[in-house]
């Protein structure tokens, strides 16, 4: 397995580097401190399995990067970064990021967050999990209800599962061998029975929930 770290910081990537090997002592771990160096990397190594991306790199948004990477290589991509907003969170999801790991995470939090990603979970932090939008109703939250007593069929639960491990429409009707239209019929009800407008909304309340999805085939 290979994996990129992007990071303008020495001491940063050498720290990911250790948490990685820790994890993975076969992988072969590469280096990047700017964007233009990454995808150099990534053009010279299209065996890549993992990216680990820095936002704040010194030649580019981390953000656009992301939304490059994803539509022009298939690699899966974990955001880190001083950011710490819901905000930046939300939008790394919705460009299909894997997972947000702040780099203050202390490094039994990034082994346990990067276990989770390997393993094709998606990895928010807690505290960005708590961290709730104002709202101006005083109503008491209720306890979050389980997916089938929403009403979700057991395909449908299928599809949000795939869906919380960052699969594109495509990716999910190869693996559940299903017509395109047929996926993006099922993502639809997902969305309105989570009473949600998008994936990254889904993905959000399914974890804020605690939910426990089938396994993704």
């Amino acid at each position: 397995m290979k994996i990129l770290v992007v990071d303008d910081h020495l001491l940063i990537r050498e720290a990911l580097r250790g948490v990685l090997k820790e994890l993975r002592s076969d992988a072969a771990v590469l280096e990047s401190a700017d964007s233009g160096q990454a995808m150099q990397l990534i053009a010279e190594h299209a065996d890549i399995g993992l990216i680990l991306l820095d936002l704040n790199l010194p030649d580019r948004d981390g953000l656009s990067l992301l939304a490059e990477l994803r539509e022009r290589y298939p690699a899966t991509s974990v955001v880190l970064s001083a950011q710490q907003d819901r905000g930046s969170v939300v939008k790394a999801l919705d460009l299909g990021a894997l997972g947000f790991i702040p780099k203050s995470a202390e490094r039994e939090v990034m082994l346990a967050a990067l276990e989770l990603v390997f393993a094709g979970g998606i990895y928010i932090p807690p505290e960005i999990l708590s961290r709730q939008e104002p709202v101006l109703s005083k109503s008491v939250p209720q306890p979050p209800v389980p997916p089938r007593d929403l009403g979700l069929t057991e395909r449908q639960l299928e599809v949000l599962a795939l869906m919380m491990r960052a699969k594109s429409n495509k990716a999910i009707s190869r693996v559940l061998d299903l017509a395109e239209p047929t996926v993006k019929n099922h993502i639809t009800a997902i969305l309105r029975t989570l009473k949600v407008t998008n994936r990254t909304e889904a993905v959000i309340s399914v974890i804020e929930s605690g939910w426990e999805l089938p396994p993704a085939s």
